[in-house]
């Protein structure tokens, strides 16, 4: 069906308001002064409440999220969100507190702040969080001048380099360039682990540190952690924990215990509040013991009193968020964690693995190359190369034809050391029978490849919105509507 949108709708005379004489008597409307009213007419369309109404729910209709179909954005862990956690942070003794009360009139609230650290702390093997930055990027941020600081304050400000490997997510070398760092590439080897001889080689006396994502983005758990971690330290390095896939571990294995001197989780994916959008997210901190003094202020301790007070570290690096962070995010989590519970959270991450292996390998079977052919976690990669030098169908067209099936296509080009690359991550929120679903989709598209490929380079067909160039969308992008 054909929507208009609303600047087409309408027509000369038509209100979605009525103020009438109301007719009482010693009962009059105050009139607004004239100096406050415009003096010429808006150019927006005159409609009825009725036309506002349709354009809006049929709007909100064209939207695609986790709450309308499967969406498996590899590296995003776009989970359903329990809509309990939405109505608990829109409480008003939440949504309606100021930063700025006396603390004596926020010790419930810093009860929660304090909590959730101990339980994040529990979670992954920290000593201590802070919950202030506001998303993953700036909590890896975050935790490059946490670095810095400590090599500063242990007089070793030469170590100027943080090692990256070439899988890593892109914000890992921004942030760590932000920081002041310069960034040196670690390859990664045939079974998909960081490459322990390149590794070797680049470690010396000017490395401040590893930054590691394990599982990997290759959905691949490190097999040799536990050695990357006794080569950077004994290198004087420290190990930086990128928290994106954490929703593969909980429970089942630690940061902490890996060997990870720094950490962030993202509270916006693995503890369903939820992701995408644009935000608002929540990136905590972890640290070990010896860097406690190092983090962010204010923070949350008790008094001898057991009261709630904000205390400030005695080498921190000072604020990195306004106030508290993004409370009601942190909210969500906190709600998110007391309803699983410990054996819930592991419950999460053994679906969410067992999930991505069985779609991996109905993929595998039906024609699809999987280029590390190992045992995944929560996600894994594609590479469709073989579809596109045989049948000229790129991963851009399989993912637009998706969209015609009606999923979110997965995270496409990524990492960059795969080629024609599809990141799946199912979620533990899938059930068996739409993981099958979404692998059938898969299966058809590839026989579409085979049988007609110019649907799937017009693809999608029945999308609002067709084919883009999506060069052209990036570079000059039209942001406002102009009538023919």
């Amino acid at each position: 069906m054909q929507r208009r949108l609303i600047f087409e709708k309408g027509a000369e005379g038509r209100y979605g308001y009525s103020l009438p004489d109301n007719g009482f008597k010693g009962f009059k409307l105050k009139q607004i002064s004239k100096k406050y009213m415009r003096q010429s007419e808006l150019d927006l369309p005159q409609v009825t409440e009725g036309e506002v109404i349709r354009h809006y729910t049929n709007l909100s209709q064209l939207n695609f999220g986790v709450d309308s179909g499967s969406y498996p954005l590899g590296s995003c862990t776009m989970k359903y969100n329990p809509k309990i956690n939405e109505h608990i942070a829109r409480q008003d003794y939440f949504t309606k507190m100021h930063p700025y009360q006396p603390i004596e009139t926020i010790q419930g609230s810093l009860e929660l702040m304090y909590n959730l650290e101990i339980a994040l702390c529990n979670i992954f093997g920290m000593d201590a969080f802070s919950l202030q930055p506001a998303a993953g990027a700036h909590g890896e941020f975050t935790g490059m001048l946490i670095i810095k600081a400590y090599h500063e304050k242990n007089g070793d400000s030469k170590r100027n380099v943080v090692l990256i490997p070439d899988n890593a997510h892109g914000t890992n070398p921004a942030s760590a360039a932000m920081a002041g760092f310069s960034i040196k590439e670690v390859k990664t080897d045939a079974r998909g682990n960081v490459d322990i001889e390149a590794l070797k080689a680049s470690l010396d006396d000017t490395v401040a540190g590893l930054m590691l994502t394990n599982p990997s983005t290759l959905g691949l758990f490190e097999e040799n952690i536990s050695e990357i971690a006794q080569l950077v330290h004994e290198a004087g390095g420290l190990l930086y924990y990128d928290g994106a896939n954490a929703n593969a571990i909980m429970g089942i294995v630690r940061p902490g215990d890996m060997g990870f001197d720094v950490m962030h989780t993202n509270l916006h994916k693995t503890f369903a509040t939820p992701h995408g959008g644009g935000g608002p997210g929540a990136g905590p901190v972890g640290v070990k013991a010896f860097l406690k003094d190092f983090l962010p202020a204010m923070r949350v301790e008790k008094n001898e009193e057991e009261e709630f007070v904000l205390t400030v570290p005695k080498d921190t690096i000072g604020r990195v968020r306004s106030y508290f962070g993004n409370f009601t995010v942190l909210v969500k989590a906190y709600c998110y964690i007391l309803t699983m519970g410990p054996q819930g959270l592991k419950h999460a991450s053994q679906t969410a693995i067992i999930n991505a292996n069985y779609l991996m390998a109905l993929l595998k079977e039906g024609g699809y190359e999987v280029p590390y052919d190992r045992r995944c976690m929560h996600e894994f990669v594609l590479s469709t190369e073989n579809i596109k030098k045989e049948y000229d169908v790129k991963a851009l067209d399989i993912a637009k034809r998706l969209i015609d099936m009606g999923y979110h296509p997965p995270t496409m080009y990524f990492p960059l050391i795969v080629h024609e690359a599809m990141m799946f991550e199912p979620t533990e929120t899938e059930a068996v029978e739409d993981v099958e679903a979404l692998a059938k989709a898969m299966l058809d598209i590839l026989e579409e490849a085979k049988t007609n490929p110019q649907m799937l380079h017009d693809a999608p067909l029945t999308a609002p919105v067709k084919r883009l160039d999506d060069v052209r969308a990036a570079r000059t992008p039209v942001l406002t509507y102009k009538k023919a």
